[in-house]
């Protein structure tokens, strides 16, 4: 099992990542837009300075740095994940979530720290949420053991961490540990920060398109504990 110890992972060496990383500070770069930037940052309560590029925009500039390069190794992952994050500007966090997504399935249990770190290091819900369904989500669903680190993470003073545990299972449906997830929203029930109550009922209300009735029940058991925006989060499309 991967270590949860939250040590910085160290960067590896990878050519193909030092390719694409060139590739993408040239592609960004020119197509910055100073006023655009100012109001993306503000949106973003200023967690992160922007380039000022549009997602539609930067999607199309994304595929231009990728086209052609060869599938990456774990490594290769880990190695541009990591090095995005050092790059001030978040539109490159969002090239490594990206990137993420596309290749989880070449990553390993092992992965996990370096996930950990993305999700603590200049953590906010757009990057935070990404990650946590489309690379936590099936790095745990390929190794199940992981979910004992997710029983770790929900218990974690961060609570970027706490959300992304309550959220990992966003896509699995059928597939969903509904034990742990009720178990996850009831540990975190009574807490006050905002993303953790809309993550619980984000969680429950996703959940819901599966097994309804499940959920029903726990918010009418736990009604007392839940907050009313969590509830309501929870119950709306029943």
């Amino acid at each position: 099992m991967p270590s949860n110890d939250g040590r910085t992972p160290r960067v590896p060496r990878s050519a193909p990542a030092d390719t694409l990383l060139e590739r993408l500070t040239d592609t960004y770069a020119p197509a910055a837009d100073p006023v655009r930037a100012e109001a993306m940052a503000a949106y973003m309560k200023d967690v992160a300075p922007f380039l000022g590029i549009p997602a539609p925009l930067r999607r199309e500039l994304s595929k231009a740095v990728t086209k052609g390069a060869p599938g990456p190794s774990e490594s290769d992952c880990a190695a541009l994940a990591l090095r995005c994050w050092r790059l001030p500007e978040r539109e490159y966090h969002y090239f490594a979530v990206d990137y993420l997504r596309r290749h989880v399935a070449r990553c390993s249990s092992g992965f996990l720290p370096v996930v950990r770190h993305l999700l603590v290091t200049v953590p906010w819900w757009d990057t935070v949420d990404l990650l946590a369904a489309h690379t936590v989500g099936p790095l745990v669903a390929a190794d199940p053991d992981l979910g004992a680190v997710m029983d770790e993470w929900i218990e974690d003073e961060d609570v970027w961490l706490a959300r992304a545990a309550l959220l990992h299972q966003l896509r699995y449906k059928d597939a969903t540990d509904a034990e742990r997830l009720f178990a996850h929203c009831r540990r975190r029930a009574g807490h006050p920060d905002f993303f953790l109550r809309k993550a619980i009922g984000w969680a429950l209300r996703e959940y819901a398109k599966t097994d309804p009735a499940a959920v029903r029940a726990f918010v009418e058991d736990e009604r007392g504990s839940l907050s009313p925006l969590s509830v309501r989060e929870a119950l709306k499309n029943l």
